[in-house]
């Protein structure tokens, strides 16, 4: 059967305070120069890929509101197209989600080289202190291979209890599970296995996964700066809650296509590349319908149509690796449907991936480069102006009891831009809407930004990378989006005023991309006051 491993994702809250905001400008297509560390660049063409037909894939995603934050295309090592939809940029980090996997199984994989483990190792010789008083024939089976397989024999994926664990002994929640299968035998998607993965790791390393590929895979790549989510007893937790950058991604799959060596050095046995992105496990019946979820599954890494293969997260976070193609699509976003993005790979893209170097095609060239340097989330239509700036712009609004605890708010309009400020019994919250443009700034909020895994959240609350616009969709109604820019998330806030009152509503991006997981908004309703 085909399971679908987004399942233990669950959404929370909303919220902003803004500091040091500054104007958004987009970047360009192809870089003028090579950053330090970045992978080489080259033209479409040169590659033997037409400018025409990445402009046809940019344009049949749009139209399909397939949500793209970024999209990098590495064809023979090279970037031939890249593009951000501002207020995503180059220099941001992006939230993996289960792209995370991929980068655990890696870990894994070094540490094999190491002889530190093997797969066949059983999962219980690591935890003699976690496991249960009675130790099932099954789970006494079960082996590090069918952590990376998710064939661990559990009939429910385990995160959704390891979440909700008191103690924040995860690994410990996960032994007292009941194992109702023989490992190796039954393919069903389970972030728990990541988890422990990635404890066992720490087990026999003494350090957390992110820390252990910071020499052996990041800074040979060039990837600096990344950070991962931690569980309460301080294990990354493996299966999701790593950030990089869209370059990041696309370096990773392209040590993966390099057969594990980077810059003539070979930094992951070529063995394990090929164990891990092989074929190991049915993932679906052999009847379901021919998707990019039903191909089989490796070691962390989903085989994908036409021999190719991938690593990716919730929402449409991809490394797709085409090897007969020698090609890279690295591939941020927040999309209803992330099938259809690979359909369109598929049709658009793949088709017209040629041998050799096409003429050059100065137009065409030309006009995907304004293209890509002219991407944004703004809508099309927006005004900046309405008749009742002049009779709220600096008044403050008393609002009603409210779960987010906000006592009041005030808006500030200037000719480019809104401030808003909310305040609570602590602090005000200040964020800064360009009128009709982003503005981008680090913040904090009476809340927490929209998430879909429900981890235990830091207090305080940490700032968060944001941009801000915000728009008259009609006299009275001022509309606010809030995009966390380093996840694929934002809140869009309508404000309603009329006759001295005002009325906001929140309506957070994963509740619009993903209605099942809709979850109730405050609507906060306040009265002017001066």
């Amino acid at each position: 059967m085909l399971v679908n491993r987004r399942d233990f994702l669950k959404q929370i809250g909303a919220g902003a305070v803004g500091v040091s905001f500054i104007p958004w400008v987009p970047s360009p297509l192809i870089a003028s120069t090579l950053k330090a560390g970045g992978l080489p660049r080259s033209t479409p063409e040169q590659q033997g890929l037409s400018s025409a037909h990445i402009l046809a894939f940019i344009k049949a995603v749009e139209e399909k509101k397939l949500g793209l934050h970024s999209l990098m295309v590495v064809r023979n090592g090279q970037v031939v197209a890249e593009g951000w939809w501002a207020p995503y940029a180059p220099e941001l980090k992006h939230t993996l989600f289960s792209l995370s996997k991929s980068f655990t199984s890696t870990a894994i994989g070094l540490a094999v080289a190491e002889g530190k483990l093997k797969v066949t190792d059983k999962v219980i010789s690591f935890f003699s202190d976690d496991k249960p008083a009675t130790v099932s024939p099954n789970l006494a089976a079960m082996r590090i291979k069918d952590l990376l397989t998710m064939t661990t024999g559990h009939e429910q994926d385990t995160i959704p209890p390891l979440l909700k664990e008191k103690s924040g002994d995860w690994a410990r929640k996960f032994l007292s599970l009941p194992v109702e299968r023989e490992p190796g035998t039954h393919f069903l998607y389970n972030t728990g296995a990541t988890y422990m993965l990635s404890a066992i790791l720490q087990k026999v390393t003494g350090q957390t996964v992110l820390d252990y590929l910071t020499p052996r895979l990041f800074k040979p790549l060039g990837i600096e700066g990344a950070d991962w989510e931690n569980s309460p007893d301080g294990i990354n937790t493996g299966g999701f809650g790593l950030r990089v950058r869209t370059e990041d991604i696309a370096k990773f799959g392209q040590l993966y296509l390099q057969k594990g060596k980077w810059n003539g050095k070979q930094i992951l046995p070529a063995a394990w590349v090929e164990e891990a992105t092989a074929y190991q496990v049915p993932n679906a019946a052999s009847t379901t319908p021919a998707t990019d979820w039903n191909q089989g599954y490796g070691y962390q890494f989903w085989r994908s149509q036409h021999g190719n293969y991938r690593g990716d997260g919730a929402m449409g976070q991809y490394c797709l690796v085409m090897p007969e193609q020698n090609t890279i699509i690295a591939i941020t976003s927040e999309t209803h449907d992330m099938q259809a993005i690979l359909t369109q790979v598929w049709d658009i893209i793949f088709p017209n991936l040629k041998p050799s170097a096409l003429l050059p095609d100065k137009k065409a060239q030309t006009e995907l480069k304004q293209k890509l340097a002219s991407l944004t989330l703004l809508p099309a239509k927006t005004s900046a102006t309405s008749p009742l700036i002049a009779s709220i712009s600096g008044k403050t609004f008393r609002l009603q009891d409210n779960p987010l605890h906000i006592e009041t708010v005030a808006f500030s309009f200037a000719k480019n831009a809104c401030t808003v400020e909310l305040k609570d019994n602590k602090e005000t919250y200040r964020i800064v809407c360009g009128l009709n443009n982003w503005v981008q700034g680090e913040t904090r909020v009476p809340g927490n930004p929209p998430s879909f895994v429900a981890m235990e959240k830091k207090e305080p609350v940490p700032k968060e990378k944001i941009a801000a616009f915000g728009t008259w969709t009609s006299p009275d109604t001022f509309t606010m989006t809030w995009v966390f820019n380093q996840t694929p998330h934002s809140e869009t806030i309508t404000c309603n005023f009329e006759n001295n009152s005002v009325r906001l509503e929140f309506k957070d991006s994963i509740s619009a991309k993903a209605p099942s997981r809709k979850k109730e908004q405050p609507i906060l309703i306040g009265q002017m006051i001066g």
